[in-house]
């Protein structure tokens, strides 16, 4: 495999990871709205901000490979409103299993992606370094919340 064709096939899938991490800032905004007040909201704005820090990583790393950074969540956004909306019906529990199942997933994303060949040495390196541990914390904090 060429460079160039890696490089655009990694700048694919980070835009993929980019998109995961602004279905996670959508989501929690939306759950943030529903725990107006609760002592739980604190925890889930820091996630919600450590998302953020996430999607202007990601950003980055697009553009320093030399590609166009995605802007919006895409398939994952109308996933994230579907499993918000069932939670919305059942509660705080739901809502918070429904997080709790997102980061699971994300954390998926990212092992998936240090698996695969096509993603570079620096992007696997951000991903061990960076992105995955914030996910692994969020899913502890939810456990934690969730209790």
């Amino acid at each position: 495999m060429n460079t160039s064709t890696q490089n655009e096939e990694c700048i694919e899938v980070c835009n993929s990871l980019l998109r995961g991490e602004l279905s996670a800032v959508e989501t929690y905004a939306q759950v943030i709205e529903k725990f107006d007040g609760d002592p739980k909201l604190g925890e889930l704005q820091r996630i919600k901000d450590e998302h953020l820090t996430s999607v202007n990583r990601l950003i980055v790393n697009v553009t320093e490979m030399g590609g166009v950074p995605s802007t919006e969540s895409g398939a994952w956004g109308t996933f994230a409103k579907t499993i918000q909306g069932a939670a919305n019906l059942f509660g705080e529990n739901s809502a918070i299993s429904a997080l709790l199942q997102g980061e699971e997933h994300g954390q998926s994303e990212y092992e998936d992606a240090l698996k695969d060949d096509v993603v570079m040495m620096d992007c696997k390196t951000m991903i061990r370094s960076e992105l995955l541990p914030r996910v692994n914390e969020h899913i502890v904090a939810l456990k934690r919340l969730s209790n």
